[in-house]
Order: C-alpha cells, then structure tokens, then sequence
C-alpha cells in the first residue's frame, strides 16, 4: 500500500469528529485544484485601518508620501491591535471614509500604485528566528501584522499570549475549510508546505508547547500526505485527517474531534491546554518572520458559477474588488457577491471594497444560482427541530429565535447561552421556514453589547 492508498490505512489517520453539523454541498470542484497564481497589482489599494478585531491602526504616513513595499504604514492602536505595511511601492494618495464589506464607511489609507515599479519586497531585515526567546517572537508576530487569516482576523499575537496561569501543551493549525466552495488553506498546505512546518515550529516556541496537531478534513487526503512527507523526525507534529463535516474549522469543534478536550463555554483554548491557529496564518508566519517581512498579500479563492476564471490568487491587501472581478471574468451584479463563503460571509455592500486580511474568498453567484434558493419571506416556526438537531453547540435556535423575535435579547444571553452561538449558519441552512436565526442572533448580541458600554 502506497501513496494516496495508503491515508486509508486506519493507522495513518482519524475519522473522529464532533456532534451535530451538517453536510452542504461542498461545491469545492471550481478551484481545488487551481494552483495558487498572482493577480496583478491594481492601480490603487484601499488599506482600511480597522481590518481586524481590536483598535484600529494609527497611520503613520501623509497624503504625498512615497513607500516601498513591505514598509509600515500604520502602527497598532494598542495591545489588542497590529500594524499595516505597504502591499505595494507607491505615494499615498490620503487617509479617507471608504466603503467595507459590512457597510459603513472607515477611515483607510488610500495607496497610488507606481505602473512601472518591479513591486518587490524592499523593506525586510533577515534574522535567525531559532535563537528568538519567545517574548521576542511573541513581538515579532505582532510587528507582521498578522491577525487570523480564517476569517476572524483575531490578533494573532494575542492568541500567543495566554493567560499566566494556563499552559499550553499542544498547538492545533486548522486546515479543515469546512465552509463551501473556499479552498485557499487546501493549496496553502499543498504549496506552502515548509512555511506551514516552520510557522507550527515557531508557534510550538512562543507557547513552549511539545506537540502540534494538523488537522484537515478526509475530503483533503493530498494535503495530509504533503505534509506528511516535510514533518520533523522527531514527531513534535502530527498530522490527521478528521471526517469532512461543517462546521469541523471552528475550533471547539476541531479541539473536540483531534484532542477530544472540550473548551468551556466562555473560555479560550488555552484554559484547556491548547493554542489553535488557521494553517494559512500558521505558513504565513513561517514565510514572514525569518525575514522581518509583514503582511502584504494573501491567497484568496475567487470562485462560483459568476466568474469565468475561477481559482486562488495571491492578492495584494487593499485590491479592490472592482479590479480583481474585472481581471477573471465578472457577470451578475454586487448583489451577487459574497465576501468569504455561503455559510459565515456576507453580502458586499459595493464592488469598492478591498481584500482585507480576513478575507479568504470571494463567491461569485449569479441570478439564476440565487433564485428560488433565497427567500425573502420567513414564515412560521413549525417546531420541527431540524435546527436543534443540527447546532453544533447544542443550543435551541428555535427558542432562541423566538426570543430575538421579542427582542427579549438580554435573556437570551444570560438563560439561553446566546454567547455560545459563533454564527456558524446550520440552523438557517436547515430552516424549513426560512427563518433568518442567525441575523437575528446577530442583532440580539450587538444589541447587548451596546447596553454594555451604555452601563
């Protein structure tokens, strides 16, 4: 038994996974296997200050300004913050309100792209990464600039430092893209396997864990064996395969299935001994810190029956949407447009808005893909139970959606274990009624989070 035959040995693999979920048409055939290429560069980026979850970045360029690629632009607002480089050799236009994926404008740093210029990397340092302490490395991260390239867009160097009284004894990189049609972290660890390696090697360091786990789905059995084949002898890191079921990428789904630890509700993975990161994340910083480089670009699958050259390209952060459907073969309309996948992505709000670091995928419907498929009526609960038999989280959507429909948004947090919802979409997929639950749990948080601050 050899080659892909062989990852169906019981031996080499897992089929462990967690309860409830569902199983949507994966829809993974557009781009699964489209090498990962470069997009052109496009002659102006919107670089927003606010691309990740925390305090914006603060600019530290002029309108007029000349930059290289790779140089910082913006520095972190804080802690719980991380800085912007520049993803192209040019003069800053201005710092404006700009249009974003979600809809109200923000403050961005509007870069005029030099045509003529080779557009390499000029702004880097080399440096030996393995005699880095981990508060050295812990710093380095977050001068990258790198945040969760899932999808969260989470600080990583956050997740670096856990709270004093928890110890981290094993890291897990989630290569599982459960969510439909998104392939990015498939060719990540098809492609940029050594980088994927060294970035769990350095994470292994920063947590001064003495194992890491990496895990993807059954339906990526290539994957597993490349990266099989570039793991360390001395068996710090494993790699497994866990049965291809959504959401199976979010981490407490994943812990569950790999370690079968459960992370408490409320807590982080830390408090169960884990670090959890995203493989593209982990294969960026592998790339990144040995040269003191930020983050710049990133792979982004751009597929769906509405572009005619579907794929995954490595897209300069700030590329507008505009340019890159312009580039492969756009038809539809923005109402068409999906930013990330079908199940946690959103709508755009204008074909302006740019790649972000958070964005991982661009979902190009058409009408005809749309009609029929999107109600735009709910009707009434028939109590069927489909949605608590598919919560991952084990929550009862449909009394949760009834509560929401009262606006009874406080009680749904503090009886009903709102908190514990991540939004993953199962109990609208499954919804006979058509009944938009996770909007509405949507509204009940950030309705109880402006009370928060108004107390």
């Amino acid at each position: 038994m050899s080659g892909l035959s062989s990852l169906f040995d019981p031996a080499h693999w897992v089929r462990s996974s967690f309860s409830h979920g569902i199983h949507p048409e994966e829809n993974k055939h557009f781009t699964a296997n489209k090498p990962i290429r470069r997009l052109p560069f496009s002659p102006e980026m919107i670089l927003p200050l606010s691309q990740h979850t925390g305090a914006p970045s603060v600019p530290l360029v002029h309108p007029g300004q000349e930059v290289v690629r790779g140089e910082p632009i913006a520095k972190a607002g804080g802690f719980v913050s991380v800085p912007l480089h520049a993803p192209a050799t040019g003069k800053i236009k201005g710092i404006e309100l700009m249009p974003t994926t979600k809809g109200p404008k923000t403050p961005s740093i509007i870069l005029e792209v030099y045509p003529g210029d080779s557009q390499e990397v000029r702004y880097f340092q080399p440096r030996d990464v393995d005699t880095m302490s981990p508060r050295e490395i812990v710093q380095a991260v977050q001068d990258s600039g790198l945040v969760g390239l899932g999808g969260a867009a989470f600080p990583t160097h956050v997740k670096l430092t856990p709270p004093k009284e928890h110890t981290v004894h094993t890291v897990l990189i989630n290569g599982c893209e459960c969510e439909p049609f998104l392939t990015t972290d498939h060719r990540v660890m098809l492609e940029y396997t050594e980088d994927l390696i060294r970035g769990t090697q350095i994470f292994m360091r920063a947590l001064g864990a003495n194992k890491a786990i990496i895990g993807t789905e059954d339906n990526k059995l290539d994957a597993v064996e490349a990266i099989r084949a570039k793991l360390p002898a001395d068996g710090s890191i494993e790699v497994k395969a866990v049965k291809t079921k959504y959401p199976q990428g979010a981490e407490k789904m994943l812990a569950k299935a790999l370690t079968n630890l459960e992370i408490p509700s409320g807590g982080f993975p830390s408090s169960v001994g884990l670090g959890v990161f995203n493989v593209s994340s982990t294969a960026e910083i592998g790339a990144l810190l040995p040269m003191s480089q930020g983050v710049i670009e990133r792979v982004v699958t751009v597929t769906g029956p509405g572009v005619d050259r579907p794929g995954n390209y490595l897209v300069a952060l700030g590329t507008p949407l505009r340019f890159i459907l312009d580039q492969l073969g756009f038809k539809g309309s923005a109402q068409h447009l999906i930013m990330g996948g079908p199940m946690m992505g959103g709508t755009v709000s204008s074909l302006d808005v740019p790649i972000t670091k958070g964005a991982g995928g661009v979902l190009v419907l058409t009408e005809q893909d749309t009609h029929g498929r999107i109600s735009d009526h709910a009707y009434p609960c028939i109590s069927c139970g489909q949605c608590v038999d598919s919560c991952p989280m084990h929550l009862n959507p449909a009394q949760l959606g009834k509560m929401a429909y009262k606006h009874r948004y406080e009680e749904m947090a503090e009886s009903f274990h709102l908190m514990d919802c991540f939004e993953c979409g199962c109990c609208s997929y499954v919804c006979p009624s058509s009944i938009p639950l996770v909007q509405y749990f949507r509204i009940a948080k950030s309705s109880n989070r402006e009370k928060a601050k108004a107390s």
